[in-house]
């Protein structure tokens, strides 16, 4: 059987695959949140009394009246149970990415009888393993007491699948000893953290009615869909999310021609699988669309509470890999599963506000006049300027650092973008007032069927790291696979830190002068301190970098090596401790955690390096060498002259595969190494540039050898056979 049989193969049964056919569209209102026990069924099945305490609660973060739980309990399971769940899971989010769920069954038996059973002490705590998920040396493999508890305001909700349903309670997960052992803990701190120094600065400029703050996310979600046909030979793929070898098609997004392109019917088709069952767990899915590069999209939902995005999020990401399953597929959400090609990333827009005051970070029409913006706006500065290492930290995994800094994500240093309205702002408030701002426009094309055309009062920036957008921030450099939290966790406690420090140095100057002057005052500070962080130009290029690091101490974090041991700094550990968001040893969990799952993926990419290039690329390489050579002798004998370069060419990339791969096994095989610290430089500086070393021969090897002899489904076959 020749090499590419199984590629041959695959190609046919894509060709030939039937399309799964389109559901009809469902009416939104009739679907939307049915399998959501949100507020309105709360009211339907809850005592008035009860329904109004756990409202209280969801609304205003007040503790919850644990005598309220059994009733919540008994209302909760029989409307699952009236949608089939014979079971209920807690489900939490541990410090992997991922989500984690404990099933238990209604079940229980009296008088040799089954009966439904679902109390109030069920629904508020269950108890997992603190020892076998990450903890960073919190728990030891012996102590192995974890807990699960109910966090009211993100609410339950039915998860269908073609094995039946189950009621899944979003939770927080914690150790026997109190610490977090998950992302959602740290979450609700810091949101608690923020809202109580927000409205402390409310306070100050004047307001006397404020209703608690909170953040708010929307993240855009990209992905590649491939189909599992090319995915199933691909043993990179399958287990390490992304190709370790592939040469570059001739063709891949040099035309622009896929971004916002028709969607392929049957990615359409998966796309609409996925939104309907989004909206039946109340997410609300907005933006569909084909992204830059060949076989990208992306999804991206409206803006919720930070909490609840968070777990919509992890949700959407679930939903996309197991209904890309039913539909032929894989989903890919690496950060860089291609090289060559753009990978995804995961744009967190976020912003804060609240019911009283509204979205604190929108500067209206008259930026120059809004002081609520104006100081909020200075806080999030002054937290980019001082903690900018933590947020490139906060998303820094071995699959980010492919593209962070590359011409599709933004570099590896923390700057923000203003846009040239609110710039202008604040260098007028460097300068020590504030006279103007620029306006909107209008766009007059010229053409009679085409209305005039609003024109914003500032672009934007695609090469910004963290970027202002009308009214919010988008934080670009999030990776596509990562949990929202972790970055929402950051930008919320650096927030909460620098609205601390501004209503300290505001009751200072009030108590001297008028509130005008105080505030102009405090913003001036601010601008003195940290305007150095604020850059509208080009963040790609080489000026810029030298630039930041030398002009402006900015710090550039090219890998997640770099970027981790910044968990460890005095500054970081008295921000965390200070707002209450995470404590010391929480915090060096989060190190130590963050810091071996860099060490293993890198570990088992070189593993599969080594793996795939000894019995996938050197084989192939072998057996077209060997016809090669064959075929010339048979010439030759024949008295026909063929040039034995090509074979020469074949044998001298194979030869240096070796050789490469053999570099490659003995730096794996190194153990000793003095600290993670040490072990991480090692994994960046060392092992990921042997790996590139024998890829580079493998793709070589690949542009020479004949197609019908390589096995392994190409870069063409994979991004443009759907």
């Amino acid at each position: 059987m020749s090499g590419n049989a199984a590629r041959v193969q695959a190609v046919q049964q894509i060709v030939n695959r039937e399309l799964m056919p389109p559901k009809a569209p469902s009416s939104l209102e009739a679907i939307w949140a049915e399998n959501v026990f949100d507020l309105a069924k709360m009211q339907a099945s809850l005592p008035k009394a009860t329904f109004k305490s756990i409202k209280k609660t969801i609304v205003t973060g007040q503790k919850l009246d644990p005598s309220t739980a059994d009733a919540v309990a008994t209302a909760m399971r029989d409307w699952a149970m009236s949608k089939g769940a014979l079971y209920y899971a807690h489900v939490f989010y541990p410090m992997t990415n991922m989500t984690a769920e404990k099933h238990d069954g209604f079940i229980s038996v009296q008088d040799g009888k089954a009966i439904a059973e679902f109390s109030g002490k069920l629904l508020m705590q269950g108890e997992p393993d603190g020892s076998s998920f990450p903890n960073g040396g919190i728990r030891d493999t012996f102590e192995a007491r974890g807990y699960t508890a109910w966090d009211v305001s993100s609410p339950a909700y039915i998860m269908d699948t073609d094995n039946g349903s189950t009621l899944c309670i979003p939770t927080v997960f914690l150790s026997w000893t109190g610490e977090a052992l998950d992302k959602k803990v740290p979450l609700l701190r810091s949101i608690e953290a923020m809202n109580k120094a927000a409205s402390k600065v409310l306070s100050l400029l004047g307001h006397k009615e404020i209703a608690p703050v909170n953040s708010s996310c929307g993240a855009e979600q990209e992905y590649f869909l491939i189909d599992s046909n090319f995915a199933s030979q691909r043993p990179d793929m399958l287990l390490a999310g992304r190709t370790l070898f592939g040469k570059a098609p001739a063709k891949g997004q040099q035309f622009d021609d896929h971004y916002f392109g028709a969607i392929p019917e049957r990615v359409q088709v998966f796309m609409q699988d996925v939104e309907e069952q989004l909206y039946k767990l109340g997410i609300p899915a907005k933006t569909r669309h084909n992204e830059v590069a060949p076989g990208q999209f992306e999804i991206a939902p409206i803006f919720e509470a930070a909490n609840v995005a968070s777990d919509h999020q992890q949700l959407i990401m679930t939903t996309l890999r197991h209904t890309a399953k039913k539909h032929g597929f894989i989903c890919l959400l690496h950060e860089k599963p291609f090289a060559g090609i753009n990978g995804s990333g995961k744009h967190v827009n976020w912003s804060v506000g609240n019911a009283t005051q509204g979205n604190l970070l929108d500067p209206g029409d008259s930026p120059h006049e809004n002081a609520q913006f104006l100081v909020f706006c200075g806080a999030v500065i002054r937290g980019v300027h001082k903690y900018g290492p933590l947020m490139r930290a906060a998303i820094a995994n071995a699959s980010n650092d492919h593209r962070l800094g590359a011409n599709e994500a933004p570099p590896a240093i923390m700057s923000v973008y203003l846009g040239s309205q609110i710039e202008q702002v604040f260098d007028q408030i460097k300068n020590g007032s504030i006279s103007e701002s620029s306006k909107k426009g209008v766009m007059d094309l010229g053409v009679s069927v085409v209305p005039p055309l609003t024109k914003d009062a500032g672009d934007r920036n695609r090469t910004s790291p963290f970027a202002f957008t009308g009214n919010r921030f988008e934080f670009r450099a999030v990776g596509s696979s990562q949990s929202v939290s972790g970055p929402l966790i950051v930008l919320n406690t650096m927030l909460a830190d620098s609205l601390e420090w501004i209503a300290g140095r505001l009751e200072a100057e009030l108590a001297n002068g008028d509130q005008n002057t105080a505030i102009l005052t405090v913003l001036k500070e601010v601008m003195s301190l940290h305007g150095a962080v604020i850059f509208g130009g080009n963040g790609y290029s080489e000026e810029w970098h030298k630039m930041a690091v030398e002009e402006r101490g900015l710090a550039n974090l090219p890998t997640t090596a770099d970027a981790l041991p910044w968990l460890k700094h005095d500054s970081i550990k008295t921000l965390f401790s200070t707002t209450g968001v995470l404590t010391p040893v929480e915090l060096e969990s989060r190190f130590e955690v963050y810091a071996e799952q860099y060490i293993l993926s890198i570990d088992v990419e070189a593993k599969l390096v080594e793996s795939m290039s000894k019995t996938i690329v050197y084989p192939a390489a072998v057996e077209y060498l060997s016809k090669l050579s064959s075929t010339i002798r048979g010439l030759v004998d024949l008295g026909v002259s063929l040039e034995k370069d090509s074979a020469k060419k074949v044998a001298d990339l194979t030869n240096a595969l070796v050789a490469s791969t053999d570099k490659l096994s003995a730096a794996i095989a190194k153990e000793d190494f003095g600290s993670t610290e040490e072990h991480m430089q090692y994994c960046a500086g060392t092992v990921r540039p042997l790996m590139d070393e024998v890829r580079a021969s493998a793709d070589a090897l690949e542009a020479v050898v004949a197609d019908d002899c390589w096995p392994l489904p190409t870069y063409q076959e994979m991004l443009f056979i759907k």
